[in-house]
């Protein structure tokens, strides 16, 4: 019997998925704690947060291959499927921060 093989795939899957759904709520409460620093200088996080739900769910799908392909013996069911599951949520926060900030700036400019 040959013992089973890690899958650092799922790992990361699982890794980048933590990023996408921790960098904007790290971002915001970056700004409460640095003087001078208002809410909208946490709008960069929205592209980290984006791109990193990316690289999570393209990891969680080369898992998923290695997986399939290795009949099961790579590991990681549980990995990928967190994995899969916070890039999801990270998509999801990214989207509600986007729609945030393309409200303010138009009530901004609706209001001059």
């Amino acid at each position: 019997m040959q013992p089973s093989r890690s899958n650092h795939r799922a790992w990361l899957a699982f890794l980048f998925g933590l990023v996408a759904v921790g960098i904007i709520p790290a971002a915001i409460e970056l700004t409460r704690k640095v003087p001078g620093a208002v809410l909208l200088d946490a709008v960069w996080a929205i592209p980290v947060a984006a791109l990193a739900a990316t690289v999570s769910l393209l990891f969680a799908r080369g898992a998923h291959g290695a997986f399939a392909r290795t009949l099961e013996r790579a590991g990681g069911s549980a990995w990928i499927r967190s994995g899969r599951i916070l890039a999801i949520a990270g998509i999801c926060l990214t989207l509600s921060a986007s729609i945030a900030v393309g409200l303010y700036e138009l009530l901004l400019r609706l209001e001059h």
